[in-house]
């Protein structure tokens, strides 16, 4: 049987000279804290969006706050894409 979790999300975005900062900070009900960071840029080609850089530089975000979390654990560098 599955348990459901519970997490916290605190997202803090800004926006300066054409891109997009997030910080992602995560909280589980455990004592489990994390903290990552992502950006995003506008391709000066495409239409500007703003809620699409808003949202790639959060997700971009929480992959850095889960590839700290795993470095932090096997002591090995984790794999970011981006």
């Amino acid at each position: 049987m599955s348990t459901a979790k519970k997490w916290s999300v605190e997202l803090l975005i800004d926006e300066h000279e054409g891109r997009t900062r997030a910080e992602a900070r995560l909280h589980t009900l455990d004592p489990t804290r994390l903290v990552g960071v992502g950006t995003a840029r506008l391709n000066p080609a495409d239409r500007d969006v703003p809620e699409i850089g808003d949202e790639l530089a959060a997700s971009r975000a929480l992959a850095d706050a889960a590839a700290n979390d795993v470095e932090g654990v096997t002591a090995t560098p984790a794999r970011r894409d981006e």
